[in-house]
């Protein structure tokens, strides 16, 4: 298999990853020159050096647009180096749920459904007509039903920290879905950028074939004028 020595970290790579430094974009050719300041347009790199210097470019870049990185921007920046998803960075939203935790979404859940309110209308009524005319004299709580006013008195005070703590559990979870699109979408962005660099590099170095093709074409034409001008 044929090789080339890399002008860059001097090691050896297969000719089928050679890249001129002519079909370098020049963005990424001065972040090339800040660390090698010997490589030129004339030198070669490998595909594999190119790429990691895209991926700084596109750092750097974030970098100067953003400011300094925060976790969930380096956590994208992995997962371009790694080639790797960012679904697996996705909790499971009942994974790590506590035990008063699912009691809070549960009773949360049952209090705002028709269910509840429902069944909540019957006992009242059945504790109301009960103790008014069933039960007469042997009611246990007769009118104005303190007893019951002081049990929808205390349900009303535990319900209410209940559902409040279900509803600072649903907002943890809006912040890290919305974290979780942030990344995507700058994931997105940033491998539309790396795509758009890699289709101008493959339009250059087409470009700098069809130049060498032409310069071939050009010295055979001469080659010919001369042997019939002979």
């Amino acid at each position: 298999m044929e090789t080339f020595i890399s002008d860059l970290s001097k090691k050896e790579f297969p000719s089928s990853e050679r890249i001129s430094g002519k079909t370098v974009r020049i963005s990424i050719l001065k972040l090339i020159q800040k660390e090698y300041p010997h490589f030129t347009s004339e030198n070669q790199l490998s595909i594999s050096e190119l790429n990691d210097y895209r991926e700084r470019y596109i750092e750097q870049f974030l970098t100067e647009q953003i400011g300094a990185l925060t976790d969930l921007e380096k956590t994208v920046l992995a997962s371009l180096k790694e080639r790797s998803t960012l679904t697996d960075k996705i909790d499971d939203e009942n994974q790590g749920m506590t035990f008063g935790q699912r009691i809070a979404d549960k009773v949360a859940s049952f209090g705002g459904s028709w269910t509840f309110i429902i069944s909540f209308m019957i006992f009242l009524m059945i504790w109301i007509f009960g103790n008014a005319f069933i039960l007469l004299n042997r009611s246990f709580d007769p009118y104005p039903f303190i007893l019951l006013n002081l049990i929808l008195s205390s349900i009303a005070a535990l319900q209410a920290p209940v559902i409040m703590m279900s509803q600072n559990r649903q907002e943890d979870k809006d912040r890290e879905r919305a974290k979780m699109d942030y990344m995507v979408n700058l994931k997105s962005e940033l491998e539309i950028r790396m795509l758009h660099e890699k289709v101008d590099h493959m339009i250059i170095s087409q470009q700098q074939d069809i130049l060498e093709l032409q310069k071939t074409q050009v010295e055979m034409m001469n080659q010919i004028m001369e042997k019939v001008g002979k």
